[in-house]
């Protein structure tokens, strides 16, 4: 008998997953008066004030095209909801995020799994013992997530056997979870129900990869697969349409480089695109190493990527400034006047 499967560790493993993640609404605070106190401080809190009045002018100009980018796990840490809210108000535009947050994190939860909160102490090899995935102090059950792989896999048996951008298959979770989700609300719905395009050009590194592997196997001179470079020339061409862009980064990594490559990409294409005017990213990313992701703002500006007159590094864990700025801007109340910019069907 595999360990996992034992009666003893099944028992023990329910005391693991007790304790599900509750995704904080940035609709039932006001963080106005925080953010506005933050001005008068320093450090991270005038940062962080700084941000949220970048983010607001990006709502503002009317003709500014917002682009939110997610790494690392808020997702499974209680963000969720923040980011389908984003585009729910209408303060987002276009989505570039890692596979692990659209998949492993969005998608899994909207099949009626969850996220639990647990202990960045617990024994790890207790945790393998009752296949259970910890990401810090957050756990997974490893059998759940297995079950989103193979709904992937479910879906793409159905879809046709060509290449599909991750923007494009991820439209196609959109309309399946339109009549079969558990979890209504989900990021990948809510985007679907309003024309938000989502891109995830790393989109294998994620449960997305698995049940596509499985898909492929299966189907081994049948299959559909992912072209990456036609969602680089797909996000350029936003880019390309947008006259103002404004970046709302969370974390660095893949999507950060991809939305900011799009000014160079549109240049290469001989169309004139200005830098992207608004920029904040939230990060604990050291930029001692030098690494991309840890690059800054200001060295961005270098590769003629993003202009440095409204731009704010936050150097801070997102969980806990990211509900303050967009709480803020929720509650200001620009993104009403905003009109939709309905990207998804340029497509």
């Amino acid at each position: 008998m595999n360990k996992r499967n034992d009666p003893k560790l099944g028992h023990n493993k329910k005391s693991f997953l007790k304790k599900p993640v509750s995704h904080i609404d940035i609709t039932s605070f006001n963080s106005t008066k925080i953010i506005e106190s933050m001005e008068k401080m320093s450090f991270t809190s005038r940062d962080t004030a700084n941000a949220a009045k970048i983010y607001n002018e990006m709502i503002e100009d009317k003709d500014c095209s917002i682009f939110l980018t997610l790494a690392g796990s808020t997702s499974a840490a209680g963000c969720m909801q923040v980011y389908s809210d984003l585009v729910k108000f209408n303060m987002v535009d276009a989505i570039v995020a890692t596979g692990a947050s659209i998949i492993d994190m969005d998608f899994f939860e909207a099949l009626g799994f969850k996220h639990y909160q647990g202990s960045q102490f617990q024994n790890d090899n207790e945790l393998r013992d009752h296949y259970i995935d910890r990401i810090y102090d957050t756990y997974i059950d490893e059998e759940e997530l297995q079950a989103c792989d193979k709904k992937i896999c479910d879906i793409a048996d159905k879809l046709p056997a060509k290449p599909h951008t991750s923007r494009e298959f991820i439209k196609e979770l959109g309309k399946y979870l339109k009549t079969n989700a558990k979890k209504k609300g989900s990021l990948i719905e809510v985007a679907y129900d309003n024309n938000v395009p989502i891109f995830c050009p790393a989109f294998t590194d994620s449960s997305a990869g698995f049940g596509l592997v499985m898909h492929q196997e299966k189907n081994p001179k049948n299959h559909l697969t992912i072209d990456s470079v036609r969602e680089f020339r797909e996000l350029t061409e936003i880019k390309i349409k947008s006259k103002n862009s404004g970046l709302f980064m969370i974390g660095g990594g893949v999507p950060k480089n991809f939305v900011q490559d799009t000014v160079v990409c549109a240049e290469l294409l001989g169309k004139k695109v200005d830098m992207h005017k608004y920029a904040v990213q939230i990060t604990v990313a050291d930029t001692r190493d030098g690494a991309c992701s840890s690059s800054t703002l200001k060295e961005a500006s270098s590769w003629g990527k993003v202009d440095t007159t409204k731009e704010q590094m936050v150097f801070a864990e997102a969980t806990s400034v990211l509900p303050l700025i967009a709480s803020k801007a929720y509650h200001k109340g620009s993104w009403k006047k905003r009109n939709r910019r309905n990207f998804q069907n340029l497509f």
